[in-house]
């Protein structure tokens, strides 16, 4: 056992003040709240509080295609008008749509990831946080479901210059599926998604069958769930596929997406976990005490999203928070 966990968190106010537009339930409002809850409880007194750097755009392009890189960062809501064809090619438009300060919310948030990874890679910190990142829809060369810069990916990236095998672990209601198609050829990512499937449920992928392909084969693993699932069967299930796989793959480090859109009365969510039962989830997986880089993702209740944060912010930190706060 560590003596004690030393834990930083990445956080920069600037990622919260920006806005996907008044009908969008992507609202990034939900991660000042959780850092001021943060703070409400003392708990940065516990933790090294980092402002991320923002990510570059060759660092962005580690992942993602040079040139939808180069048009994020071009693009701007007042000339999007001009690049219907690119708008339509790089998936931009309903779901994602182009806003005000677009390329550094995905620098910051990015940045934040990226950050994190290396100062486990450095074994400056045990645990790493990151609640702005998380994006896990966005592929190579396009946006998608609410997300433009796929920065679990681009810190994986970054944990495999260290480690010969990471290992990805995803609790958000939709199925990581920008990660596990970034990774599906490759044995030294697995990727553990537990989901919402069916109903034409977004992404509508993350079947069970769907395993891996070539040297990835057994190596992406779907847990394909339905509607109201609660704690007791959602934490069941995933104490006994994480401890396995933990045991048979023996990874170096771990990643754990936690959107909270899984948590009952999501805007968007269909599952019935209470904010014990989702950070049950990271407290199993703390006890790995493998390096761990914890991110946000989902979640569109923002007050249930903050709640949630903080709650599994104590966690990492073994911070018991006062009982009753979070009724």
């Amino acid at each position: 056992m560590r003596s004690k966990d030393k834990i930083s968190y990445f956080y920069d106010g600037d990622v919260g003040s920006v806005y996907f537009g008044p009908n969008h339930p992507m609202k990034p409002h939900r991660l000042c709240m959780t850092h001021h809850l943060v703070l409400a409880y003392d708990l940065h007194k516990k933790m090294e509080i980092y402002r991320p750097h923002k990510a570059y755009p060759v660092e962005l392009a580690q992942f993602h295609s040079a040139d939808y890189v180069e048009f994020l960062h071009r693009i701007t809501p007042d000339t999007q008008h001009l690049f219907s064809n690119e708008l339509a090619r790089y998936n931009l438009g309903e779901d994602c749509p182009v806003f005000e300060n677009l390329f550094e919310f995905c620098q910051i948030y990015a940045g934040g990831t990226i950050d994190a990874a290396r100062r486990l890679n450095n074994q400056l910190f045990d645990i790493a946080i990151n609640w702005a990142g998380g994006l896990h829809h966005a592929k190579k060369c396009e946006a998608s479901g609410f997300c433009y810069i796929n920065d679990l990916v681009l810190g994986i990236l970054e944990l495999l210059k260290y480690h010969a095998r990471v290992l990805y672990i995803d609790i958000d209601v939709h199925h990581g599926d920008g990660v596990e198609e970034a990774f599906y050829f490759t044995d030294r990512v697995m990727t553990v998604s537990f989901h919402k499937f069916g109903d034409m449920f977004f992404p509508g992928t993350g079947d069970v069958k769907d395993i891996g392909e070539r040297e990835g084969k057994y190596y992406a693993i779907n847990v394909p769930l339905k509607d109201g699932i609660d704690d007791n069967s959602f934490t069941r299930l995933f104490k006994i596929i994480i401890s396995k796989v933990v045991e048979m793959y023996q990874p170096g480090a771990i990643v754990l997406q936690c959107g909270a859109d899984s948590l009952a009365g999501d805007r968007l969510g269909c599952f019935n976990l209470s904010i014990d039962g989702h950070a049950e989830c990271v407290k199993i997986v703390k006890k790995f005490n493998l390096p761990l880089l914890v991110t946000g993702g989902g979640g569109y209740t923002k007050e249930n999203v903050a709640r949630c944060w903080t709650v599994e912010t104590g966690v990492l930190l073994d911070t018991e928070l006062p009982n009753g706060e979070f009724e």
